[in-house]
């Protein structure tokens, strides 16, 4: 991935002019031949790029909750840009990605793998830790010496690193660059290391177990062992592990004492919306809950959580809100739970009660993503899209990065006659996805009908001429 990355800026960037490299202070034998503003922007031009060709995941509750756990990371790493933004991959494969510029992925159905926040916690730290040795810019030297791929090529090999699996990736690569690869490989061995070292000390410092890192390479490791070729964790596609490796964890975490195991309910509610999100069906989400409980669950009352998703979603909304009421009354606070609420009112169709009670809730945590969206969802079915509108528009501020928020946005405001701006709210969803094209198109339909609005004229100008520059940037 890393040899594929530095490939990619290269052929970007062309030749550097000596005004151009910065080169900031990073520990031993570490130095940065491009600039934290250059490796942003890099990183945003390949999520857009990434996102236009995988399924990504819209689930506003799980984007937070993993996105407060990596502030709370970078928070004690060695990160010095904190502009961080994560992609979930709506994919059932264990993998974690880092790229350049403060981009991270992270596969849902690594989730599921992961079975305690401690767990999960290993593999992002050793992702941030990617990120923050700068292991992208410090590879720059090594790979000028190979001949750079074309951009489409190296684009194309990368999203398949990142998704269907690194022998797939590896092939694209190899029949332009075997030789280069064999080498990058070496040389990501040793930042393998260093990852695994610095991440440790990250998530010690952010207050979590380092004992949980060997137990997940461990696990991973026989996942790997007992596994076809084609079933092999993503993550050790892209990040081989070797018992040596194991052991030098294993022996970094025995610096530390042992640790009571706790339960983080918050992880495990997150594990239950990613079941439901990979069942093939609701009907199975509910089978798989029901036998859950019928053992001996982790957390009792996140498969419960999980069961009313199910059942919900499966149209038993009765069964549902007394499964629900049954975990509620211990934390009558929690915002999943105001959630699943409303969505069983909305599956009753009653979405005036759940207005109600979401915009009542919204009065106690104003500007929570996953309430305010799910309150102009139930705003729009009550049909009062003006309101919908309104609540977007002022949401679009807090998370302009969020592609479903405009998706919705752009549905409201066509639900409310509001052509221009519906417009500009899909021609936003298309820049987030890497559809420039068509995002192009939506801006021209909307200036064809401003009609002497100058002020509207000049901002949908204005983002025209912000796709040409993206455009340039992905066309390299």
């Amino acid at each position: 991935m890393l040899a594929v990355l530095l490939s990619m800026l290269l052929a970007i960037s062309g030749p550097l002019r000596a005004e151009e490299l910065k080169l900031p202070n990073l520990g031993e034998s570490s130095t940065s031949m491009f600039s934290a503003e250059f490796e942003y922007q890099l990183g945003r031009t390949w999520l857009r790029i990434f996102r236009s060709q995988v399924p990504t995941v819209d689930d506003p509750l799980l984007h937070d909750y993993l996105e407060h756990l990596i502030y709370l990371l970078v928070s004690h790493s060695k990160l010095e840009d904190r502009r961080v933004e994560i992609v979930i991959v709506d994919s059932p494969e264990i993998n974690a990605f880092a790229v350049p510029g403060g981009v991270i992925g992270i596969n849902n159905g690594l989730l599921l793998y992961a079975q305690t926040e401690d767990e999960l916690v290993t593999v992002l730290s050793h992702e941030i830790a990617h990120l923050s040795q700068r292991h992208f810019s410090r590879g720059v030297e090594f790979q000028q010496k190979n001949q750079p791929l074309t951009l489409a090529a190296m684009l194309a090999s990368f999203v398949l690193l990142a998704t269907a699996g690194a022998d797939a990736g590896m092939a694209a690569l190899s029949a332009t660059q075997a030789a280069a690869q064999s080498s990058a490989l070496r040389y990501s061995r040793t930042n393998e290391q260093e990852a695994d070292r610095v991440g440790m000390q990250t998530l010690v410092d952010a207050g979590f177990d380092p004992h949980a890192a060997p137990t997940m390479f461990e696990r991973m490791m026989q996942a790997s062992r007992y596994s076809s070729t084609d079933r092999i964790p993503e993550f050790l596609r892209t990040h081989p592990l070797s018992e040596s490796r194991i052991a030098d964890t294993r022996n970094r975490a025995r610096q530390y004492p042992e640790q009571e195991p706790t339960v983080s309910l918050d992880y495990q509610l997150m594990r239950a919306r990613v079941a439901n999100e990979l069942a093939t069906s609701p009907e199975e989400a509910v089978q798989k809950f029901r036998s859950e409980l019928a053992g001996t669950p982790r957390s009792a009352e996140a498969a419960t959580y999980g069961l009313v998703l199910a059942l919900t979603a499966a149209g038993k909304t009765d069964q549902a809100g007394l499964e629900l009421d049954g975990i509620w009354s211990n934390s009558p606070d929690r915002i999943e739970y105001v959630i699943a609420d409303a969505e069983i009112d909305m599956a009753r169709d009653q979405p005036d009660k759940a207005v109600t009670k979401l915009a009542a809730r919204l009065k106690l945590n104003p500007g929570n993503h996953a309430l305010t969206m799910t309150y102009a969802n139930a705003l729009m079915m009550d049909g009062k899209p003006h309101i919908a509108e309104e609540v977007l528009v002022a949401q679009s501020k807090l998370n302009p990065n969020d592609p479903g928020l405009w998706y919705l946005l752009a549905e409201v405001q066509g639900l409310a006659g509001n052509i221009v701006a519906l417009h500009q709210s899909r021609a936003e969803y298309f820049i987030l996805n890497g559809n420039l094209d068509q995002a192009e198109k939506q801006l021209n339909y909307a200036l064809k009908l401003t009609r002497g609005d100058y002020l509207t004229s000049a901002k949908i100008n204005q983002r025209l001429a912000d796709i040409a520059v993206m455009r340039a940037q992905m066309d390299g």
